[in-house]
């Protein structure tokens, strides 16, 4: 009995020393000033400061997790081949394109396309350079993220929670009795379930990282033709199908009336019919007049 309460209260030992180590190692990461705002703002090996995570010549610091986005807008001739032509220069730069969609033109609108592009962070400006260079530039925005302090954090948690999992798995080969084995299968799933959850969010942003996302627009040169009738001739022509529009839109909705009138013919005549009938009822009939006496 006394071995069998040791081992409970050793099971029971673990388990917090298990939950206390993840929770420290997720809210000890941000509490290092010296290692974490330091990134900010400092000073580089070769001596040029560094300001978040970009240095003063534009450089970003090699320990530093940045995350950068383009939104560029250029006018070209021919959309389609404009979008060939941008897929190739991303497949040059070992990139790939995440979405794409194109818009045939029409009388209301010119023909356009719009493409999502990954491509390496530091092959950015390489990418910028040659998407500009496939028509007229509108306009062109770039951004950063510095994400440093965000990874970081991620790595302690992950590292924390790692160890808590090892000390688990080594304490379920090591389980005495059933209630202890069940007790540390729960935590292990749990602590489990968090490991995974962070190691994707950890993968997804080294994604955003290693790749940066630029939304390429291509727009069609020229103007919409205008519809507004130059001449007699051509107004005269719209004003008849404008007229030939409305006539078989009139003769739609009296298709689409149709099926609904006659039934509600039907039921509108059993209801005069009624109210004729209960008129007739209510109504006196007025007394015959005695015949005149005869003489």
């Amino acid at each position: 009995m006394r071995r069998l309460f040791l081992a409970s209260a050793a099971v029971a030992a673990a388990l917090v020393l298990a939950g206390c180590s993840a929770s420290s190692g997720s809210s000890s990461a941000p509490s290092q000033p010296s290692e974490m705002t330091a990134p900010d703002q400092g000073t580089r090996s070769d001596g040029s400061t560094t300001e978040g995570g970009v240095a003063a010549d534009g450089s970003i610091a090699a320990d530093q997790s940045v995350i950068t986005t383009g939104w560029i807008t250029v006018t070209v001739d021919d959309p389609t081949a404009a979008t060939d032509a941008a897929i190739d220069l991303v497949e040059s730069l070992d990139g790939r394109i995440d979405s794409r969609s194109q818009q045939a033109g029409s009388d209301n609108q010119r023909a356009s396309a719009q493409l999502t592009i990954r491509v390496p962070a530091d092959d950015v400006d390489a990418a910028v350079d040659g998407l500009k260079e496939l028509g007229t530039v509108e306009s062109v925005q770039l951004s950063s993220s510095d994400v440093t302090l965000q990874v970081r954090d991620l790595d302690a948690q992950i590292a924390a929670l790692q160890a808590s999992v090892d000390r688990l798995l080594a304490l379920v080969d090591d389980a005495a009795t059933t209630a202890d084995l069940i007790e540390l299968e729960t935590a292990l799933s749990d602590r489990q379930g968090q490991l995974d959850s962070l190691t994707s969010q950890k993968q997804y942003l080294a994604d955003q990282i290693d790749y940066s996302t630029i939304t390429l627009d291509l727009q069609q040169k020229g103007a919409l033709p205008s519809n507004v009738p130059g001449d007699f001739w051509s107004g005269l022509a719209t004003g008849w199908a404008s007229l030939t529009a409305a006539l078989s839109g009139f003769v739609v909705v009296v298709g689409v009336l149709i099926p609904w009138l006659l039934p509600l013919a039907v039921i509108a005549a059993v209801i005069v019919l009624i109210v004729v009938l209960t008129h007739r009822k209510k109504t006196p009939t007025p007394p015959t007049p005695p015949a005149p006496p005869t003489a």
